[in-house]
């Protein structure tokens, strides 16, 4: 997609010069009088509540007319009069006392400068929520199957993981959102992206501190009557503790990202106009989603390649309990990280033309009954401590604003806990492997979720909506995936397991309770620690080939897999002679299995595509100088109640529809098996809930919606996106135009 084209001359979107509209006019009675409020012979057709003609835009999509020269009046004046007022009554400031270079203290080569745009900071901007998604919301939800086998942690002991990252950005969102929003935003969000890579790395650390990974497997323990002892020395560990060595590189995780959501997306709203702002927004975010599809898909590559690099294994990616190399990603996006850190703190506070688009924008806040909005209209508003606490009062007497953050809190809740289990749930219903489930969930999150953010903001830039427009276009999409998400109604059966979920002889289990021995077991002395589950010729899955009852073992050379013979449990009775096991999961053949995927992509896609549609209604319904901060309190707001409480809750449901634990001297491990029936409603519950909560705090919303009356904005929005009095045409040079 070709965005604006961008240059540091001349061109629509560089304004060398910065304006200055305090400077007095030459014609006594009317010193002072703002540019907007025209009078007729002024030439300007449409003043702004600001004080600026109001602003058509070209396409997205195409280049800008070479015509519009940032050195260019604001308003042409009509032919018949002498522009020399207007030109009087602008003060054009030099811009040397604001260095506007790209570059890093003295240093800032030339070489560096056609980088310095609106582009230019949306490319090296999009590649750091790139990697931020593929790590955080990507290699972290791929690997965390095998994170909990390599180092025995329960399920929402990985939920705590997970949530370690929205607890430490709620710990620094406001300082860094007040703060950030008044300062040199390129230099929080570098130092940010710095701070993520070391994150990266640590989380990468236990790795090479641990000693190798030793998996009890089917070959080291024998078959049936082979030897099955195994000291509880051996197999007792510690490794558990490893999980606050994960908390932390999350919590740096959330640290570093915290300025790339709310200084990132305001630096970019700030210097661009305000109807491609949308667009921009939409294309930061898709990169954003498209990092944790990348993360799922390279995330299962790595899954396939044994995590003790250059240890040859007998065991195969199937095998239950093969741990794939988890770390490699983290070490990589680690490092990216560290190096797309460099060039943005090389950007300056603000881009250069920037200024022309912040006073040609109108505002949209809501109007409080009391007035108080208006104080955030000072430009001295917002840059010391005291003015905290009205800031925060401000924002919490906007209702549109506080019925945004708990709408996106309650989909944040759904996102935060499908994202960090979603690979799972499909593990379990459709029998895949952990790397096979990570690409699977990444297939669906591609074009679902990156197409949805995108044409979230398409859709906004495409309309010309409104905020109260923007507002019904996410209620619109919610109400849609509230509708979708009754597919959980259905679920895929549960593999049949002898002893698990049901008896040897295909009877249902008495109460419920795991029965592993049986007479064509009995003899042969089984563990239940060692969990290796083969398939029988009779579909039936076994917990290991000793439990199966098989006695020798050889190597399908077609796969490589191990088929294990002289099985005495499976039933010889269905196929003569086929007392036979392969090593691995029985393949589900479940019927429902396209419907579901269909239905599940339908949920992802509408929650996505309702993304930036909610991000530009909060940053519509607030007023310009408390952009940042108002973000930075949404996202407080969306991670308390969405981010940190969803991988715990979900982690904890998924807990309780566990059939099988792990069972390590006495002491309860990590889920083997989970109940399909259970999952699905447990999914289908928590779904509804938060979708019906999500679909209210909209309604809500939109009703309490107050915009500004028409008068204090006279120039319509949609006037000046349709281009009725735009930079583009007919704007004559300045006379002196040479020593501006």
């Amino acid at each position: 997609m070709a965005m604006p084209q961008n240059s540091t001359r001349e061109n629509g979107f560089c304004f060398a010069q910065p304006l200055d509209f305090s400077h007095p006019s030459p014609h006594g009675g009317e010193a002072g009088r703002p540019l907007g409020a025209a009078r007729e012979d002024d030439g300007c057709s449409t003043p702004l509540s600001n004080g600026m003609a109001s602003s058509g835009a070209p396409s997205p999509l195409g280049a800008p007319s070479p015509s519009d020269s940032s050195a260019e009046p604001l308003c042409a004046p009509s032919p018949a009069q002498d522009p020399t007022p207007l030109e009087e009554g602008i003060k054009y400031v030099s811009a040397e006392e604001e260095e506007l270079a790209c570059g890093w203290g003295a240093f800032t080569p030339s070489c560096l400068q056609p980088c310095n745009t609106s582009k230019g900071v949306l490319f090296f901007l999009c590649v750091a929520s790139f990697l931020q998604g593929m790590t955080v919301n990507g290699f972290i939800n791929t690997v965390i199957t095998s994170i909990e086998r390599r180092f025995d942690l329960r399920s929402y002991q990985s939920g705590l993981i997970a949530s370690s990252y929205d607890i430490a950005a709620c710990v620094c969102l406001t300082f860094v959102s007040y703060f950030g929003g008044n300062g040199h935003k390129p230099r929080w969000l570098g130092w940010g992206v710095l701070l993520m890579g070391l994150g990266s790395l640590l989380f990468a650390l236990p790795h090479f501190t641990t000693g190798p990974y030793e998996a009890r497997s089917a070959a080291q323990v024998g078959v049936c009557g082979g030897n099955q002892s195994l000291p509880c020395s051996q197999a007792a560990s510690s490794l558990s503790d490893y999980r606050f060595v994960f908390m932390l590189g999350q919590f740096l995780h959330g640290m570093g990202a915290t300025p790339l959501y709310t200084l990132g997306v305001t630096y970019l709203d700030e210097n661009v106009k305000t109807n491609y702002s949308p667009v921009y927004i939409a294309v930061f975010y898709t990169a954003a989603i498209l990092g944790p599809a990348a993360g799922y898909l390279v995330g299962g590559m790595f899954l396939n390649i044994y995590t003790e690099i250059g240890r040859e294994t007998d065991m195969a990616p199937e095998h239950t309990l093969w741990v794939g190399a988890w770390w490699i990603g983290f070490l990589g996006a680690g490092a990216a990280s560290l190096l797309i850190s460099i060039p943005i703190l090389g950007y300056p506070q603000r881009l250069p033309g920037s200024q022309r688009y912040i006073v040609m924008r109108v505002s949209e806040a809501h109007q409080l009954k009391d007035g108080s909005h208006k104080k955030a209209l000072d430009p001295d508003f917002g840059k010391t401590v005291k003015d905290l606490p009205r800031s925060v009062l401000l924002l919490l007497k906007n209702p549109t604003f506080i019925f945004l953050c708990l709408a996106g809190a309650t989909e944040a809740t759904l996102i935060a806990g499908m994202s960090t289990f979603g690979p799972k749930f499909l593990e379990s219903q459709f029998s895949l492997s952990a790397s096979e489930a990570a690409t699977f969930f990444g297939y669906l999150v591609v074009p679902a979720g990156g197409g949805g953010t995108f044409l979230g903001g398409f859709l906004v830039n495409k309309f010309k909506l409104r905020c109260s427009g923007i507002i019904k276009l996410c209620l619109l999409c919610t109400v849609s995936s509230l509708l979708a998400i009754f597919i959980f109604f259905i679920h895929c059966p549960n593999m049949p397991m002898a002893g698990v979920t049901q008896m040897y002889d295909g009877s249902a289990l008495p109460g419920g309770h795991l029965n592993l021995t049986a007479a064509c077991n009995a003899q042969c002395g089984c563990l239940q620690g060692t969990y290796s589950p083969v398939c029988g010729t009779d579909g039936i899955m076994y917990y290991s080939p000793c439990h199966a009852g098989c006695k020798s073992v050889s190597v399908n050379l077609r796969n490589g897999k191990k088929v294990y013979q002289e099985c005495s449990c499976v039933d010889k009775a269905l196929l003569p002679g086929s007392g036979r096991a392969e090593a691995g999961k029985c393949t589900s053949s479940c019927a429902k299995k396209p419907l579901l995927l269909c239905f599940i992509f339908v949920v992802i896609l509408f929650t996505f595509l309702s993304s930036i549609p909610a991000l530009t209604a909060t940053l519509r319904c607030v007023s310009d100088r408390q952009r940042s901060f108002a973000l930075g309190i949404q996202w407080i707001v969306v991670r308390t109640l969405g981010g940190i409480p969803g991988p715990i809750a979900f982690g904890s449901m998924i807990d309780k529809s566990c059939l099988l634990w792990q069972d390590q001297c006495g002491e309860q491990g990590s889920c083997y098996i989970y109940q399909n029936s259970a999952m699905s409603r447990y999914t289908l519950v928590a779904g509804l809930v938060y979708k019906v909560l999500g679909t209210t705090f909209f309604i809500v919303a939109c009703l309490l919606y107050k915009p500004p009356p028409a008068e204090s904005a006279p120039g319509s929005l949609d006037a000046s996106e349709n281009g009725s009095s735009d930079l583009q045409e007919h704007k004559p040079s300045l006379p002196a135009e040479e020593d501006i």
